[in-house]
């Protein structure tokens, strides 16, 4: 049974040193990279995460980035949208979904192949970092039932 109750506790208060070392590794982790891939992938974990908060959040941030609102909207079925999203783009889409799910509890070769085919070792460290990162701030917000603002 899911409930709807407000806030449950605020980690920025509560816990500020590991909230300000979220933001510091938030920070690193994006660090050469296209912000527009970062917001992809932050979205999209964000989606499979059903994390409201940050869905709200990067879908506007991507918005700023450049993401267009093709690519933001057939997100949810990026492999189904052929030709929309670049080579590097799907490969660190499959990624990040690999990496979040875990559904066999690895990342799959291929995946980690494809990947690296696309993302230099050092951005390919970066990537997993990003995609490492919007998890816990998922897990942070989900777990403490953080609530976009409602907006006119």
């Amino acid at each position: 049974m899911t409930t709807t109750s407000g806030q449950r506790l605020n980690i920025a208060q509560l816990a500020p040193e590991v909230y300000k070392a979220m933001i510091a590794l938030d920070s690193a982790a994006r660090k050469g990279l296209d912000p527009t891939l970062v917001e992809l992938v932050l979205t999209r974990a964000s989606q499979l995460n059903h994390c409201a908060w940050c869905l709200d959040m990067h879908t506007r941030d991507a918005r700023e980035a450049g993401v267009t609102e093709q690519k933001l909207y057939l997100l949810n079925a990026w492999e189904e949208a052929r030709g929309l999203y670049s080579d590097k783009e799907r490969a660190a889409l499959a990624l990040t979904e690999a990496v979040t799910v875990l559904t066999d509890g690895f990342v799959p070769d291929a995946v980690y192949n494809e990947a690296s085919e696309h993302f230099a070792d050092a951005e390919l460290a970066q990537l997993i970092s990003v995609i490492l990162t919007i998890n816990a701030w998922n897990r942070i917000a989900v777990t403490s039932r953080m609530a976009p603002p409602v907006r006119g």
